[in-house]
């Protein structure tokens, strides 16, 4: 459970936040109950819970005053749930109706393995560069990055890589070859 606390007790706010704490204490039980109801995973709600109230908690001087505050946090919150119920379903539809390409020609296990321990950016640069057969100009902008930033995360991947699958030389710019 998140506690949004001030520490400074010299601020004038500090009976908002002894407020705050008061109305945290009392509210997110139920809100975690009404969204639960919505969303039918407990984690879920607790998250969808703590993010209304750190929305709350930064609006809270002037949302406090509000002649009913828990309805303003339980309106977010519900709202948050609805959004979340929709896009697991739309996610399941996509899944249900998106029927990938199978992968050209056989894959090596140990490569797939050398490439998921890669951190995110060289992960991606290489099943961009490699796999899905991109330039490095469109990889750049797929990333966001530069385009030397993206020769920088595929060059270092390229090192991780030869280090995990016990290569003594980088594995040579060729394409589909994982």
């Amino acid at each position: 459970m998140v506690m949004l606390r001030r520490t400074d007790s010299k601020d004038p706010a500090a009976g908002l936040d002894a407020d705050f704490d008061g109305f945290f204490q009392a509210e997110y039980p139920a809100v975690i109950r009404s969204t639960y109801l919505i969303v039918r995973d407990r984690e879920q709600a607790r998250d969808i819970a703590q993010d209304a109230f750190v929305q709350l908690f930064s609006r809270w001087r002037r949302i406090s005053r509000y002649e009913r505050p828990d309805a303003w946090v339980r309106r977010v919150a519900l709202r948050m749930a609805v959004r979340a119920v929709r896009r697991e379903r739309l996610r399941r539809r996509l899944e249900i109706d998106f029927d990938a390409a199978p992968p050209v020609g056989p894959l090596d296990l140990d490569v797939l393995r050398a490439v998921a321990k890669l951190p995110g950016a060289q992960r991606a640069a290489v099943v961009l560069f490699y796999f899905e057969d991109r330039p490095i100009a469109e990889i750049a902008d797929i990333l966001a990055c530069s385009e030397v930033t993206a020769k920088v995360h595929l060059h270092r991947a390229r090192k991780r890589l030869a280090e995990l699958l016990g290569n003594e030389e980088e594995p040579k710019d060729v394409r589909h070859a994982p």
